[in-house]
């Protein structure tokens, strides 16, 4: 008896780490979610790129803007919504601009274990707050992180959302220079790459300052930077 006691506890947890990697591996797939549309790349020979900036909008928000302009490049921008409310100025001015705003949720937390109300309200405050910026195109989404489990697949799908993740992150990782940012972009573009960088906040300044070699770098290559919503559309 003590002997299929053990078993059965060890079986227990086998059964148990493999749900756990298996939970794990789904949180962290950037193809693969149980419902709606999940887009990491689109598949297409033509040479188009979409450059993404995560978080904010903050204080440095006319910088990056300038950046891009001076770059003659747009980008895709998923603000939170917290900071959205907390900086109305920054957001009209990313909506006057030109550029594409995206969904981040309202308050950056990971959408994982989480109440479908709770993803309902983070979605949902932060829609509002773009609206409030006079933004009026296409709205994708992009998780904290790129996490997120059961709800929050779900409520997109419901409401006919794209959840947009990225295959190129060149400033993950401890403190890249913006050398490494630059080489490991241009190294690991493809067609139709979601290139994702964080400029907002402080440690951003290397990712802020490789936006102008990386535009140059890869436009000399025959790409054309586009939005986030007019890769997936084609």
């Amino acid at each position: 008896m003590k002997r299929r006691l053990l078993i059965c506890g060890a079986l227990t947890l086998v059964v148990l780490a493999l749900i756990s990697v298996g939970l794990y591996t789904l949180m962290n797939s950037r193809t693969y979610q149980v419902a709606g549309r999940i887009v990491s790349r689109v598949d297409t020979t033509d040479r188009v790129v979409a450059l993404t900036l995560d978080d904010g909008p903050g204080e440095r928000t006319p910088e990056i803007l300038k950046t891009l302009a001076d770059a003659g490049i747009p980008a895709t921008f998923y603000l939170i919504g917290s900071e959205l409310a907390a900086h109305p100025d920054q957001g009209r001015a990313i909506a006057a601009s030109g550029n594409e705003i995206g969904n981040h949720t309202y308050h950056h937390e990971r959408m994982v274990f989480v109440t479908p109300g709770f993803v309902r309200d983070e979605v949902e405050r932060t829609d509002a707050e773009i609206a409030k910026t006079g933004y009026q195109g296409p709205i994708t989404f992009r998780p904290p992180n790129g996490k997120k489990l059961f709800a929050l697949p779900r409520y997109l799908s419901r409401h006919d959302r794209t959840t947009v993740t990225w295959d190129v992150e060149p400033d993950s990782g401890k403190a890249p220079t913006t050398d490494q940012i630059v080489t490991e972009t241009i190294s690991t573009v493809r067609p139709g790459s979601i290139i994702l960088l964080h400029t907002m906040y402080a440690s951003g300044a290397p990712s802020l300052a490789a936006i102008p070699r990386i535009a140059r770098a890869l436009k000399e290559q025959g790409y054309r930077f586009v939005t986030v919503s007019e890769l997936l559309a084609r």
